[in-house]
């Protein structure tokens, strides 16, 4: 189930790309089941149901297991996921007697759960009771989601390949040979990864190194079958054919961690005339190193809490909160604007701040000193800014810290200044003429969402949020808790490892 339509990617520091729509995988399983059939065990299937504007719509199920109080389901539920948005998701388990049932009683409701699938992301793996109408327990019985990262834009890999004793296929010199690397898809086309240089009269070829992603090299899928054809180039376009050998990404990498990656190149012609034809020369794999590009859930399924900082603006110019026009006046009927941004922006946050505890702050109050955490800092105010050049500083200085910084400018104030903090135009600078190292400042005004919903306003300040978090941990090098930096190429031996940063509680271990 597709839960929503591919992000745009965008750049960031080191050429390394932002990463597109997350796709999660959830897999399920129960515990202590109520049993509902007389003679044997329950027979448990699960329903998947996604809230959509304000209703549940079933979007997928699994298989049933049948006699089963303790079920574990093959069936993979993959979910598209927006860290900007709220999706909400409900787990139902039904007792389904008969192959054909396809419609859910009330006598056949095991219990049910209810979360989002940002709870689901940030514990990586949730347990929950399943509950019956009317909040009652349905006895021990509980439900486990194990959510997996599968957005397959994990990373790349550079390849060097040279050639020893390639058969000489011209006349009045040597043969120019060049490479051509294919994936054979499931359907068992070819498609063309990479075609290198073409080496000139030369019958043992050295190449030149190339990158490819891994989801280009193998649909990220380490077994899937390469085919390697090494050709004599013609300048008409009539290539000689010297030979070819089929591996894996797989194959690749124990070979070349064992020294012997190497592939006799060979023509099926000459093999099938010549008794003792061996191969048409031998391509070596001279170097290999793969890099991992770490996306914004590897951080947060590795551990990373996100803690949500909120500054409001308390000064004279909000009015008299006694006041219907203030903006801090609280009307019973309806949430004032700085009440409206900050649920909407907090409802998302929460879900990635393991103790719930949330800093308020005033303006001219101390930015919490320790960083073990990434911080979100949500800016409320109704004025335009009088120290421009301190606050540009103060924000090129927060762009090398873990921190995003959202300004939701509330009321009708003139706030051009805000949009030049927002680096969408261009890189800011403090007044000493130093460049952010990262665009780190989302402002939206609250009154271009006045007539949108929570969750629209949430969507449009947090978008930017997760290119944000993967760009500071990318400048730091640090990798996810639990993912090391891979490198299986000869550079970088013998360095000492990376440690990934400690988020084991909200309070922060070094």
């Amino acid at each position: 189930m597709s839960a929503g339509s591919e992000r745009r990617a965008a750049a960031a520091p080191g050429g390394v790309p932002a990463p597109r729509a997350s796709r999660v995988e959830l897999r399920l399983s129960c515990r202590h089941l109520l049993d509902r059939d007389p003679l044997t065990k329950s027979d448990p299937r699960v329903l998947l149901l996604l809230q959509s504007q304000g209703r549940w719509v079933q979007v997928d199920r699994t298989e049933v297991v049948r006699s089963s109080l303790h079920p574990v389901f093959s069936k993979v539920f993959t979910l598209d996921y927006y860290f900007e948005e709220v999706q909400k998701l409900r787990f139902e388990v039904y007792d389904t007697p008969g192959p054909s049932n396809l419609g859910y009683q009330d006598d056949d409701f095991l219990g049910g759960m209810e979360c989002t699938l940002g709870q689901i992301v940030a514990q990586k793996k949730m347990t929950r009771a399943l509950l019956l109408k009317f909040g009652r327990n349905a006895g021990k019985s509980t439900i486990t989601v194990v959510a997996e990262d599968i957005s397959g834009n994990n990373g790349y890999v550079e390849l060097s390949f040279r050639a020893r004793k390639l058969d000489d296929k011209d006349v009045f010199s040597k043969s120019d040979p060049f490479l051509e690397l294919y994936r054979v898809n499931d359907d068992q086309s070819e498609q063309l990864v990479h075609r290198t240089e073409v080496v000139k009269n030369n019958l043992s070829p050295v190449w030149e190194p190339f990158k490819v992603s891994l989801s280009s090299l193998c649909s990220c899928e380490e077994t899937r079958p390469l085919k390697c054809l090494v050709w004599d180039y013609d300048s008409r376009g009539k290539h000689d054919f010297i030979g070819e050998f089929s591996t894996t990404f797989e194959e690749m990498q124990k070979a070349f961690g064992e020294d012997q990656a190497q592939w006799d190149c060979v023509n099926a012609k000459y093999r099938q005339r010549k008794r003792s034809y061996k191969n048409s020369g031998v391509v070596i794999l001279a170097d290999l190193k793969s890099y991992r590009v770490y996306s914004f859930l590897d951080y947060i399924m590795g551990g990373c809490q996100i803690h949500f900082t909120v500054a409001i603006d308390f000064t004279a110019s909000n009015g008299d909160p006694r006041n219907s026009c203030s903006l801090h006046y609280i009307n019973p009927f309806q949430p004032n604007e700085y009440l409206q941004a900050l649920v909407a922006v907090g409802e998302i946050c929460q879900d990635y701040d393991s103790d719930k505890r949330f800093s308020a702050l005033g303006f001219g109050a101390r930015i919490p000193p320790k960083y073990e955490h990434y911080h979100i800092l949500l800016v409320l105010t109704d004025g335009v800014v009088t120290d421009m050049a301190d606050t540009r500083e103060a924000i090129v200085r927060a762009s090398y810290l873990p921190m995003s910084i959202i300004i939701v400018g509330v009321g009708n104030a003139d706030f051009t200044d805000m949009q030049t903090l927002d680096g969408d135009e261009g890189v800011l600078r403090s007044p000493r003429g130093e460049p952010a190292l990262r665009d780190i400042v989302q402002f939206v005004p609250f009154r271009e969402l006045k007539s949108a919903s929570p969750a629209a306003l949430a969507k449009c300040v947090l978008a930017e949020v997760p290119r944000q978090v993967v760009e500071y941990y990318s400048y730091k090098e640090l990798p996810p808790r639990d993912t090391p930096a891979r490198d299986t190429g000869s550079e970088g031996a013998g360095q000492p490892e990376m440690r990934p940063v400690s988020v084991s509680s909200a309070h922060g271990v070094p």
